[in-house]
């Protein structure tokens, strides 16, 4: 009786996880739809930061590209510990630069830059990706709005190459569908740390060695009673194709993130002092006990195996397995037969992966620059 109970524990847990949250949400937000109330006053001025570590190669595109947005702009970018002609060729582009010789990693920087810049608005953007001229139009319309305290764009990524990526990219698809069902019923949790805007005046600094900037920020604004929204037209594109290997790398350090917030902020977890307690518990947290979940699911059939239907349940886990093991091994086998499994399967793995480095990992913001043929 207890192994059965664990096993249907476990699978109503999982499939909660990763499908049920997500139908949930597009069901109370279409019932309950956000409207934004736009005033007549025109959006505050706007600036655009990046923080860059030695990134002499493409800064200079990325301030062009930003400054070819048809609002006017002030770029800033913080050097953070360059080795490099980041800081001369960000000066040379028209930036205004805050150089930091040593390196402490995005959160310290933007806990340093932020208050020091002038514009209402703040928008944050990464080095790599670029953005088209509309993007920052569509980020700042919203703060017409008073009740809007942040707003997320969408990373575009290219077409994975891999069965794995593959598989990653689908979540990734179903990510920004759960972001924009927040976003229509309340608010988001989280943002895109590459395309994303806040009310300044609003920004508090973030411990240095906090790892996700861009959950802990917009969730301190909702905190403070406004709204973090989502605009799928907001775009940043990223020329390099998802490879598994960098998105090992990237996910792992988000899972550690997500790891830290737990810890770090537990009163998230109370309804009565955060309004977003149940999305943030349903969107980020369970999927910690993804692995944990797995396992049980597993053993529990394995235990059941004599009776029929459990070692139906048992066979059927392990047919999952394998096609993830051999869309794992073979990464030319992009079919969803194979991708999506493989993709489940490594997502959960890099969560093992995140809480190994949470506990054991380097304890800086600094993040680990990919090489350029790689996302990071």
């Amino acid at each position: 009786m207890a192994c059965q109970i664990l096993f249907w524990v476990s699978v109503t847990l999982l499939g909660y996880t990763f499908l049920g949250y997500q139908l949930l949400i597009g069901l109370v937000a279409a019932l309950r739809r956000r409207m934004e109330q736009p005033t007549a006053a025109a959006p505050e001025r706007a600036a655009v930061l990046i923080v860059a570590h030695d990134e002499e190669v493409r800064i200079r595109a990325r301030i062009e590209n930003l400054l070819a947005s048809p609002v006017p702009l002030e770029v800033a970018v913080c050097s953070d510990g360059s080795t490099d002609a980041t800081a001369a060729q960000a000066r040379a582009a028209g930036a205004r630069v805050f150089e930091f010789p040593e390196r402490r990693g995005k959160a310290a920087c933007l806990s340093d830059a932020i208050p020091a810049l002038e514009a209402g608005i703040v928008v944050l953007a990464d080095s790599r990706q670029q953005f088209t001229p509309e993007t920052i139009p569509r980020l700042i319309r919203h703060f017409s709005d008073p009740a809007i305290g942040a707003v997320s764009g969408i990373l575009r990524i290219g077409e994975a190459g891999t069965s794995t990526g593959a598989g990653v990219n689908l979540y990734w698809n179903m990510e920004t569908a759960v972001r924009q069902s927040e976003s229509d019923f309340d608010s988001c949790v989280g943002c895109t740390g590459a395309v994303y805007a806040i009310r300044r005046s609003l920004f508090r600094p973030v411990p240095a060695d906090t790892i996700l900037d861009d959950v802990v920020i917009p969730m301190s604004i909702a905190l403070a009673g406004h709204r973090v929204v989502y605009d799928k037209e907001a775009e940043a594109f990223d020329p390099q194709p998802l490879d598994p290997r960098a998105e090992a790398r990237r996910k792992a350090r988000t899972l550690a993130g997500n790891f830290q917030m737990l810890i770090r902020h537990p009163a998230w977890l109370l309804p009565w002092k955060n309004r977003l307690a149940f999305q943030l518990v349903s969107h980020k947290y369970l999927r910690l006990a993804g692995p944990v979940l797995l396992v049980c699911a597993l053993a529990s059939c394995a235990c059941l195996a004599g009776i029929p239907m459990y070692r139906a349940f048992l066979g059927l886990q392990l047919l999952l397995y394998c096609l993830a093991a051999a869309g794992l091994a073979l990464p030319s086998l992009r079919m969803l037969l194979f991708s999506v499994p493989a993709g489940f399967v490594f997502l959960n793995v890099m969560t093992l992966r995140g809480l190994f480095r949470f506990f054991f990992g380097p304890r800086t913001g600094a993040w680990e620059k990919a090489p350029s043929h790689e996302p990071g």
